[in-house]
């Protein structure tokens, strides 16, 4: 058992984010903070993306606090640049990470810390800060009917080699699935469907944009409704997968359908044969392991008050609703800290401990 300050759940761009405000603002790494996260590496979801997402079409990325990530290759994968610049920020910060460790539960204990259990061990804590993130939580919708087809999440899309000479359909309204349409159209037949119209964006994301859009999401988690991720509300924007999605007639949307079917998918009694259907259809919040809790409202949501739990002020949550971006995530990171220093008090302020 170890007694800290501070556990951080999660080393992707939220959690690293707070662990570097932490230490900023005082507290020592391993006795006042550490950082558990679950990958045997640095890198987080960054490092289970397709191979074939480059730089050159990531979906927005901001620096973390006090180090920026030199300029890459367009060319390169994501999945190399990142994980390379969070290692590499790990040890420029000496940040207290320790890996491979995945947390199964947060208990509150009767002296009112926190009890947070794992396959490496336990540690007890004052306060948490949650930053999981959903990569390890693909959504799925349901659909009656069977398809006998090859179905994969986005999560588990690896490039476009093996859709090459196939009829596809790509489910999802997103970034996701127009990466995925960018990809596959150059090499087979894709057909998209998403449930409700895409909402094209014309021009730049301005910072006006941003908060307005931040905005609506913050309102759904301070009420404690499911939450929306930011990008679900600003609209599709220009991005160069955008473009080449666009340049190969891949953009042209069908609404959802109605079943599957053994070959393929209908509408009504129109039925239509595919080789494959890619679901991108979003990630819901890993929070499983705060169950015992209690946080969850019967809405289905965890309300929350900035980055603070607002039934339990010991928690935050990071990579949740409106700081479920790369921006949102480094702005988090800081109002966790500055907010966990007034809850805890000041680790620069502290009278020594005693020598033994």
């Amino acid at each position: 058992m170890v007694d800290v300050d501070v556990v951080v759940i999660g080393a992707g761009q939220a959690g690293l984010s707070a662990a570097y405000h932490l230490r900023r603002r005082g507290f020592a790494p391993y006795t006042g903070f550490v950082v558990l996260d679950a990958d045997a590496t640095p890198g987080g979801a960054w490092a289970h993306r397709s191979p074939s997402l480059r730089m050159a079409t990531v979906h927005g990325f901001h620096d973390l606090p006090d180090f920026e990530l030199p300029e890459p290759d367009p060319s390169a994968p994501a999945r190399e640049v990142v994980p390379g610049y969070f290692a590499a920020y790990e040890a420029r910060h000496a940040l207290p990470v320790v890996r491979p460790v995945k947390v199964s539960s947060v208990e509150s204990l009767p002296d009112g810390r926190l009890l947070v259990s794992s396959d490496a061990g336990q540690w007890r804590a004052r306060a948490l800060v949650n930053a999981t993130g959903t990569w390890t939580r693909p959504f799925l919708p349901f659909y009656p009917g069977h398809f006998t087809g090859r179905q994969l999440h986005y999560a588990d899309y690896r490039g476009p080699e093996e859709f090459a000479g196939k009829r596809v359909l790509v489910v999802g309204g997103g970034a996701s699935a127009i990466q995925v349409l960018s990809e596959v159209a150059a090499v087979g037949e894709t057909v998209w469907v998403t449930r409700r119209e895409p909402e094209y964006r014309d021009g730049p994301f301005t910072p006006e944009s941003g908060r307005a859009a931040v905005a609506l999401v913050e309102q759904r988690v301070r009420e404690g409704l499911p939450v929306r991720s930011v990008v679900s509300v600003t609209g599709l924007g220009p991005s160069v997968a955008y473009r080449r999605a666009e340049e190969l007639g891949a953009l042209h949307r069908r609404p959802m359908f109605d079943r599957l079917t053994e070959h393929g998918v209908a509408w009504g009694e129109h039925e239509e044969r595919f080789d494959a259907i890619v679901w991108a259809t979003g990630f819901r919040a890993e929070t499983a392991h705060l169950a015992p809790l209690h946080l969850r409202t019967p809405a289905g949501g965890i309300r929350l008050t900035g980055t603070r739990a607002t039934d339990d002020p010991r928690i935050h949550l990071l990579g949740y609703g409106p700081s479920a971006s790369t921006v949102g995530a480094n702005r988090a990171g800081r109002a966790a800290a500055n907010d966990l220093v007034t809850l805890l008090g000041d680790p620069h302020e502290r009278e020594p401990a005693p020598v033994r």
